[in-house]
């Protein structure tokens, strides 16, 4: 990984590009093995096209092939160029491997310990200013959001992003000394499914996404 590129992602220059890129490598690939990997069903629709079926964000999702252009089931939208990047890393990468439940840091993925206090700083510390030790108002978005409780620190909830992609926010209460701390983690699997730049994109768009359902 570049040492610019997770910092470059969030340009829409550059994620224009990336995703052109990602879809004509993905072209050349068996929509059969795809599927495969990426735990996902493959729907032929005519000679030479189809699609792949499955669940975004919990909302169902459908890829079509050979254009890898991501749409929202329900309402036939095209979905926005951050998610379509998303999806894309997840079906170049995805390789078959079981999930450990074992979480680790955003620090302790490839490369990801350069990045790390960036990443904290778009996703855990924004967290813990918006919601501090407000836990009823977390657990409002948390659920608006599709996540369900897990055991772990003192607070956790596991969310789905992709069949084989989930996350984990993490929550330590604080006190007088100490602020809460939030934290979002990665299956230990997860380099067998997407790459640190996207892992990056995953963990902003879920602290958008809870900011979001805690708005208004």
């Amino acid at each position: 990984m570049k040492k610019d590129h997770v910092l470059s992602l969030g340009r829409p220059s550059h994620l224009l590009d990336r995703v052109r890129e990602l879809r004509n490598e993905l072209a050349q690939r068996n929509p059969l093995e795809l599927a495969v990997n990426t735990a996902t069903v493959y729907q032929p629709l005519a000679e030479g096209r189809g699609q792949f079926c499955f669940s975004y964000w919990q909302k169902e999702t459908a890829l079509s092939y050979p254009a890898f252009l991501a749409t929202s089931v329900p309402d036939q939208n095209e979905l926005g160029i951050a998610h379509q990047a998303l999806i894309l890393y997840y079906f170049l990468t995805a390789r078959p491997r079981p999930l450990v439940e074992k979480w680790i840091s955003f620090a302790e993925l490839p490369d990801g310990r350069f990045y790390n206090q960036a990443f904290q700083g778009y996703t855990g510390r924004l967290l813990g200013r918006h919601f501090s030790n407000q836990l009823n108002r977390m657990e409002e978005a948390v659920r608006a959001c599709g996540g369900s409780p897990y055991p772990f620190a003192n607070q956790a909830y596991l969310f789905w992003v992709l069949p084989r992609v989930p996350l984990l926010l993490v929550y330590w209460e604080g006190d007088e000394d100490f602020p809460a701390n939030y934290q979002i983690l990665f299956d230990a699997s997860i380099d067998s499914y997407l790459p640190t730049d996207a892992c990056a994109i995953a963990g902003s768009m879920l602290t958008r996404k809870l900011i979001a359902a805690s708005v208004g």
